[in-house]
């Protein structure tokens, strides 16, 4: 990625990053986060995806720049341009999937007046996920230079606004290239996402939507009733654990072409530290709020607690991995395997629905802010001041908690009317489907047996490549389309880097951000033309 600094604004100084504080950009912003949190809510309950919105809030922004009024004048600034659009990123996915969908399970479950509790544990999962990616982002388990795919589509749209050229030219046929192939059933954001990210990773996400697509027609056996892509994600999910441990204990010295990153070990281990523990006490005060003690004895209700935090932590470490290496991240299955094995513990279906939603509202807001701030990183010269970007970063975390404060306040306004038209996150009836089918011996055995070949395949590939998380994020998506194009993607790069070398790096990712940036633009109307 090296071309990106190459090109980036040579020479030109800048002291002092622009804030979203200021008038009009809080504004601005605020506008862009209530576009984002009512688009997210109506696609999610309605079509039943969540749209990346970072690209539309891109394109916003660069628009509203070129308006001839003098006051939107200093939308031309890129950096101003990445705040806006990480807020309405950030109210998409906060309002739909980190605090419409947890809510929406305890309607189901027939508890509309614990609602409230549930949006209360839900909203600080959300804020507390985002401040620990805010935390370990740039540190060697989630480095900058890792490939974040969306974010560096996003970026590319911004840059391409700025500069124009061949630049802007790449990427538009890319776009053209990525809307057509996706109205026509061609995952080009895959194409894209494989163009980016890494090969060994990536190989193991297409094999693992190949094996999920094909072994049932072909050999009659059902991944999913076997719990074989849970078990995967478990024994995957416990060794990447003890290899984010390893990360921590491992010197800065220790060459792994990573040593410049701006969080330190130290900083890293103690982020999660003190996430775990935020996590504890909001699990403490969402059962409160619940009145879970009075259907839990004290020991079952300290467990249930630990086992929250945990859940929420972890599950949002390894969605944080699928969404750097693959650009996909699998924060639902993540939360159904916590269910899975929150049900084998023995706590009650009121608890296990809490739990759940809990682990559910963690997750999506990591992964979203680590695409945006991706793309800020990009925009500010890929670490090349590190006071500059510091300063930026923290800008993108008010402008986060900007657009997860409008996502709040409209969901907390609306949900109501959207449950009582049975408008609810597809996603909700599997949860509480699960909840009221309960597990079993049989089950447990499923996912120690399958957690072993998880553990063994992410221990081979190391930290680095994370290829069983990967693999098992491909099992629980189960796209075969997606598989076979990822396939033919990842050798047309191969032999584009045999046969031109270094010099079809630039155009490549260019192109790439273009092929996921029109794909989510079509996706994105698609979806819009189904509410009609």
């Amino acid at each position: 990625m090296s071309f990106f600094v190459e090109e980036y604004r040579s020479g030109e100084v800048r002291a002092q990053h622009p804030s979203i504080i200021e008038p009009a950009s809080i504004l601005f912003g605020a506008l862009q986060g209530l576009l984002g949190a009512i688009v997210g809510l109506e696609l999610l309950t309605r079509v039943g995806i969540t749209p990346n919105t970072s690209v539309i809030g891109a394109i916003i922004a660069i628009g509203v720049s070129r308006l001839p009024l003098a006051g939107f004048k200093k939308f031309r600034s890129m950096d101003r341009q990445n705040l806006m659009q990480t807020a309405i990123s950030a109210a998409t996915f906060g309002g739909a999937n980190a605090l419409l969908l947890p809510v929406g399970i305890l309607w189901l479950m027939g508890n509309p007046e614990l609602v409230p509790a549930m949006f209360l544990g839900a909203f600080l999962g959300m804020l507390i996920d985002a401040a620990v990616l805010y935390k370990v982002f740039d540190s060697r388990a989630y480095p900058a230079c890792a490939p974040w795919p969306p974010g560096v589509a996003t970026a590319e749209c911004l840059l391409a606004g700025d500069r124009g050229g061949k630049r802007a030219f790449l990427l538009g046929a890319g776009a053209a290239a990525g809307g057509a192939g996706r109205l026509l059933g061609i995952p080009m954001d895959i194409i894209g996402v494989c163009w980016i990210g890494n090969v060994w990773a990536l190989a193991m996400f297409a094999l693992g939507l190949l094996i999920a697509g094909h072994s049932a027609p072909l050999f009659g056996f059902d991944v999913n009733r076997a719990y074989l892509p849970h078990g995967v994600m478990i024994g995957a999910g416990l060794v990447a654990v003890i290899q984010m441990a390893g990360i921590v204990r491992r010197k800065e010295s220790q060459g792994d072409g990573l040593g410049n990153c701006t969080r330190t070990n130290a900083e890293f281990g103690k982020s999660l530290g003190v996430g775990l523990l935020a996590f504890m006490l909001a699990a403490a005060a969402l059962a409160a709020a619940a009145g879970l003690y009075t259907a839990m004895p004290p020991g079952t209700l300290a467990l249930f607690v630990v086992f929250s935090a945990v859940a929420a932590l972890v599950s949002e470490l390894i969605v944080g991995i699928s969404a750097m290496h693959a650009g996909w991240f699998p924060a639902f299955a993540t939360a159904l395997i916590f269910l899975v094995l929150g049900m084998l513990m023995g706590f009650p279906p009121l608890a296990l629905a809490f739990m759940v939603g809990f682990t559910a509202s963690t997750g999506p807001a990591f992964a979203d802010m680590g695409y945006d701030l991706k793309t800020g990183w990009i925009v500010r010269g890929n670490g090349q001041s590190r006071e500059y970007e510091m300063a930026g970063r923290r800008q993108q975390f008010l402008a986060a908690l900007l657009g997860f404060l409008i996502a709040a306040a409209v969901v907390f306004f609306t949900y109501e009317r959207y449950f009582r038209q049975e408008l609810l996150p597809p996603v909700d009836f599997v949860f509480v489907a699960t909840i009221r089918a309960g597990a079993s011996a049989h089950v447990a055995r499923q996912l120690l047996l399958w957690a072993v070949p998880g553990a063994l395949v992410q221990l081979i590939g190391g930290p680095t490549r994370q290829i069983g998380i990967l693999l098992a994020t491909g099992l629980l998506i189960s796209n075969p389309l997606a598989g076979w194009t990822a396939l033919a993607a990842l050798g047309l790069r191969g032999a584009l880097g045999k046969r031109f070398g270094k010099a079809a790096e630039s155009p490549r990712y260019v192109l790439a951000g273009g092929f996921i940036a029109g794909s989510a633009l079509a996706s994105f109307g698609a979806a819009s033309m189904k509410l009609r």
